[in-house]
């Protein structure tokens, strides 16, 4: 570092060492101020200071943009933090804060405005589970910093924080919509990067096999039900658990289930999940499930005691209703099931047994709502084998108690002895 006699650097001096220093160079003017010639060859303030033994480092802004006589100053202000035994980055953190709290800047009202464009894209569920999730974790430790001052940092300790729960899928979408915002406010020049972007390197990957773990027999479907029966599971995620298993529908829609789609009173039980909710957009008409004996009497006891209004399986922490996350941690953690039969298992189990046992694909394909590309398929998606599917539920709804109760074992000792 050339320079380093205390206030003795004159403009002249600095644009002759900037036209001739290298990337990395720096000139200093004393007391821990210096100029550093970046890579891009642009000329930037820094303040080189030590708090509680730790060297740290203070960016003031480019040069000419903040003259020297700025610099000096600046340089004061911070001298005057430490003297206070205060960190001069983190104090300016926190002045910025105050000083945009009232202002468009702040990345709360930055990402406000993100959510209002994105709302006219986005499903009425997607928007509110998004927003409700930054609400939950994000705002409270981004909210109030205006949005130019947030670092890479900031954001990695809010996305672990979030992570430490376990819930992966959870870390990875709010990171992906960090992003989004971060891009928005770059288009609008509230900031010059995204330091959103190099977080992802903190979240573990996702496992690429492409197959979520499923039971195939009824000999541990049948365990798994009854190890849930026996396991301390809070009551909206025990039910939730049991109408996932019987309708062997996806688990968004479970969580997501409100009293108003379901019609247990009829000849025919049935649930009518509306296409807004469903994964494939481009079929025609409300998806509905036939439901068995078995699932509907669960759900009229159900009801009994929150009474069928609302959501089906409010949540015990005071959302609208249960996280898809903590149905997923009951089977991987409470059940033990990481790795062997995930909640998604269950349409695997039901697509898999269904044609093992006569049920033509078709049938099931339909039943589960796949996407496809089968003409054959696609010619039936007006309900013309909504018969078979009752069929194929009550079946399905048989076959599991069955499990449960322990039949299959029961025979098969029989056969053996």
């Amino acid at each position: 570092m050339v320079g380093g006699i205390s206030g003795k650097l004159t403009d002249k001096g600095i644009k002759s060492f900037i036209n001739r220093s290298a990337p990395g160079s720096k000139l200093a003017d004393g007391r821990g101020l210096y100029l550093l010639i970046t890579q891009t060859q642009t000329a930037i303030w820094r303040i080189k200071y030590r708090i509680e033994g730790k060297e740290k480092s203070y960016s003031i802004g480019g040069y000419p943009q903040n003259s020297l006589a700025q610099a000096r100053l600046e340089l004061n202000e911070v001298k005057a933090c430490l003297t206070k035994g205060q960190d001069p980055v983190i104090s300016r953190r926190l002045n910025r804060a105050n000083a945009a709290s009232q202002s468009d800047s702040t990345f709360k009202a930055v990402a406000e405005e993100w959510f209002s464009m994105k709302e006219k894209e986005w499903s009425a569920t997607h928007f509110t589970k998004s927003k409700r999730a930054f609400e939950r974790d994000v705002y409270k430790s981004l909210g109030a910093l205006p949005i130019e001052s947030i670092t890479p940092s900031v954001i990695a300790k809010a996305i672990e924080t979030i992570n430490k729960r376990d819930v992966l899928e959870t870390a990875t979408r709010i990171l992906q919509h960090l992003n989004g915002v971060f891009r928005y406010a770059q288009a609008k020049g509230l900031c010059e990067g995204n330091s959103a972007a190099p977080v992802k390197e903190i979240l573990p990957r996702k496992k690429t096999n492409g197959r979520m773990p499923a039971l195939l027999d009824w000999n541990s479907l049948g365990a798994l039900l009854r190890a849930a029966d026996a396991a301390r599971l809070s009551p909206s995620v025990r039910a939730a658990h049991r109408l996932l298993a019987f309708s062997a529908t996806r688990i968004s829609n479970v969580v997501q289930a409100e009293w108003k789609e379901f019609d247990l009173d009829a000849d025919i039980p049935i649930w009518v999940i509306p296409r807004a909710k469903m994964k494939d957009h481009t079929r025609i008409g409300d998806h509905r499930i036939p439901l068995g004996p078995q699932i509907t009497a669960e759900l009229k006891a159900w009801g009994k005691l929150f009474g069928r209004r609302g959501y089906v399986f409010p949540s015990p922490t005071g959302n609208q209703y249960i996280s898809r996350e903590s149905l997923e941690k009951a089977y991987r953690v409470t059940l033990n099931m990481a790795g062997k039969h995930a909640p998604h298992g269950w349409r695997s189990a039901f697509s898999t047994l269904a044609r093992d046992n006569g049920f033509e694909q078709d049938v099931v394909e339909l039943a589960l709502d796949h996407a496809h590309g089968n003409e054959v398929v696609r010619a039936y998606d007006r309900g013309e084998r909504f018969t078979q599917r009752i069929e194929l539920y009550k079946w399905w709804g048989e076959k599991l108690t069955h499990a449960q109760n322990g039949a299959e074992i029961i025979e098969l000792s029989k056969k053996v002895a």
